[in-house]
């Protein structure tokens, strides 16, 4: 039975920021853990709606924020999680995040300074964990505005099969205490150790969480715990979902509020979603600069205020605010640099449209013949083939001196070095003659094979400017024994063609007038995605192979990419 003593056990200091006071206390879980708690309150409130924030990354640093929210009208309670910072237990990784925000919201609810009503914020970790109390139905929750997140932990950290290493790697050597006087290893050569099951032990200390999301490389049942997604449709809450293109949650979060829209059981809470969809990556939320890229003043976001629209609305239940239309979805078109009002996503009047593959079997490089068109290959052409070498695996993001392998990033950044080695295949459009505009879900078919039991396939949409400059728009990758099921993966047989598609994700933009539209297609997409072996002998294997794998362009194995056009 859920419950949670009421008492306030510690108030541990007290501050004043101007009229708003801080105070400190300690709230109980159920099995009597003590979470460290920030209440930040305008003293002339009586009593108010609750934002709360529960961060493993320091209840402290949100100060700033919760002098604002409280100005707003709102009482701003900030707590650490379990196991870190100030709060006592143990961190495991959203192990315990549901019941502990139950217990939380519970124990708001029962203080005389709420007004009864609970609305949670924050991004990525501190996203998740409100999915995770949401499911968990506390009384009082009444509204979430989760930041760049997921509700499926399993498909935050593989795509296709493939896991995205360098994230997990890094979050996990930051937040995995380390034994004294441990000091990570350079992580460029760290990630590229094999077995994979060793990686922790390369990086410099056991990280047994590590150990366990790379065991478990398809969706069974070790992931039903935090796999949330099936719940979503009976929740009744009103949820602000906001992501980036380039944010590596953004299949996540888009995902999730297609489901509450179009299947939550309440008519209402269908109702009650709104996504906003901007040009940003996992740290650049609101911002206009994002990697190397500046998307011009419009992609500036104050994201507090968006939240504070979303709360007026449904925890004052302000009437002016609930009198206020808002478009369902809000997304960033690039290149035209503009914001765009839908009703779904994906937006409706977008046609999807097929750009096919065409080459004489020499795609290698941007210097080759590779070429994409909106017309079908009419008689034979020869496949295109590359080596996939998991000794040398093309990189995420073109290495420099001041960007060595381990710093690759998600954002936009120029291609063009990349698509000068000899393991990529590249098919590029003519110039446009007339802005060609595109907003929904792209994807890949392709029809491939190679001399190995397995290998991978990493694809990247690029806008090429007229001065050259590559800019990756969307990506994905599919590793080959996981085509037709994550769950009951089979191998690949030498020489057999099979058809495949790859998942690029959401995305919205315009190739402007003089602009080409180009594809690359390659075996790795590394460090962001870990190196297919080309063995199929999994995580605890040594041994690689170099696949030399070739994809298809002829009548009857059409490969291409299918935009969603206006």
């Amino acid at each position: 039975m859920k419950h949670l003593f009421i008492s306030l056990l510690l108030a541990t200091s007290t501050s004043v920021f101007a009229d708003v006071k801080t105070n400190t206390v300690s709230v109980p879980m159920r099995d009597g853990i003590k979470l460290a708690t920030d209440i930040y309150r305008d003293d002339a409130l009586q009593k108010a709606p609750v934002i709360l924030m529960r961060t493993p990354y320091d209840r402290t640093k949100q100060k700033g924020a919760g002098e604002r929210w409280a100005k707003a009208g709102y009482i701003f309670v900030a707590q650490d999680c379990r196991g870190t910072k100030e709060s006592e237990g143990v961190m495991a990784p959203y192990n315990n995040e549901g019941q502990d925000g139950y217990d939380t919201i519970e124990w708001i609810t029962r203080q005389p300074w709420c007004s009864g009503r609970v609305g949670m914020t924050g991004g990525s970790y501190v996203g998740a964990v409100q999915w995770q109390a949401a499911v968990e139905n506390p009384p009082g929750l009444a509204a979430i505005a989760p930041r760049a997140t997921w509700s499926s932990f399993y498909r935050n950290l593989y795509l296709g099969g493939a896991v995205r290493l360098a994230l997990i790697s890094n979050w996990l050597a930051g937040n995995t205490p380390k034994p004294e006087g441990a000091a990570p290893a350079d992580m460029s050569e760290a990630l590229l150790h094999l077995p994979l099951s060793d990686v922790d032990e390369a990086i410099g200390w056991p990280m047994p969480w590590l150990d366990a999301y790379l065991t478990h490389s398809e969706p069974t049942g070790f992931w039903t715990r935090l796999d949330l997604t099936p719940s979503l449709p009976d929740l009744r809450l009103p949820v602000l979902h906001v992501v980036g293109y380039y944010d590596f949650f953004s299949r996540e979060s888009v995902g999730n509020f297609m489901i509450m829209q179009k299947q939550a059981t309440d008519p209402e809470t269908r109702r009650q979603q709104r996504l906003v969809l901007g040009p940003w990556d996992h740290g650049s939320i609101g911002k206009t600069k994002v990697a190397d890229v500046e998307f011009g003043p419009d992609a500036t976001v104050d994201d507090i205020a968006l939240q504070l629209d979303w709360f007026d609305r449904y925890l004052k239940q302000d009437a002016a605010a609930l009198a206020k239309p808002f478009p369902p979805v809000r997304y960033f078109s690039m290149g035209d640099n503009s914001w765009k009002d839908a009703q779904t996503w994906p937006p409706a009047g977008f046609t999807a449209t097929s750009f096919y593959l065409h080459s004489d079997g020499k795609a290698n490089t941007r210097q080759g013949n590779g070429r994409l068109t909106d017309k079908a290959p009419t008689s034979d052409q020869p496949a295109d083939t590359f080596r996939a070498d998991p000794a040398n695996p093309t990189p995420s993001t073109p290495i420099t001196e001041t960007r060595p392998i381990k710093a690759a990033v998600w954002g936009p950044v120029d291609q063009g070095a990349t698509e000068d080695r000899d393991d990529l295949l590249v098919y590029t459009s003519k110039p446009m003659t007339e802005p060609l505009t595109f907003a929904g879900n792209a994807e890949a078919k392709l029809h491939v094979s190679t001399d190995t039991p397995d290998a991978d396939w990493a694809v990247k949409l690029i806008d090429v400017h007229p001065d050259g400059f590559a800019q990756n728009i969307a990506r994905g990758i599919l590793r080959g024994r996981y085509r037709d099921s994550l769950l009951e993966p089979e191998l690949m047989q030498p020489g057999e063609v099979y058809e495949i598609t790859v998942d690029l994700g959401p995305v919205a933009a315009t190739i402007a007038k003089g602009h080409q539209l180009r594809v690359d297609i390659s075996g790795a997409d590394f460090p962001l995605y870990d190196r297919n072996p080309n063995t199929a002998e999994g995580i605890a294997g040594s041994k690689t192979a170099i696949a030399n794998e070739q994809v298809h362009h002829k009548p009857g194995a059409l490969s291409r990419i299918i935009l969603p056009i206006k």
